[in-house]
């Protein structure tokens, strides 16, 4: 079974975490989902990179909110 992410879905994570500074569940789901994919260009990877990369350096916050939105 081939995971396949939404258009535009790692821009969109990207720019909710970096603007809420945590990582809720359903962002892991969607960076696993992103990890998995094998067809993540460049750029795509990058995001990624900087996500996981943002969380070790404890930028961001893993939560265990299902969703950051209110």
């Amino acid at each position: 079974m081939q995971v396949q992410l939404l258009p535009n879905a790692l821009s969109e994570l990207y720019a909710q975490v970096s603007n809420s500074g945590q990582v809720t569940l359903a962002d892991r789901y969607g960076l696993m989902a992103a990890v998995l994919d094998e067809t993540l260009d460049e750029e795509q990877r990058m995001a990624v990179n900087r996500i996981i990369y943002s969380i070790y350096k404890r930028k961001l916050v893993i939560v265990n909110e299902i969703s950051s939105i209110s």
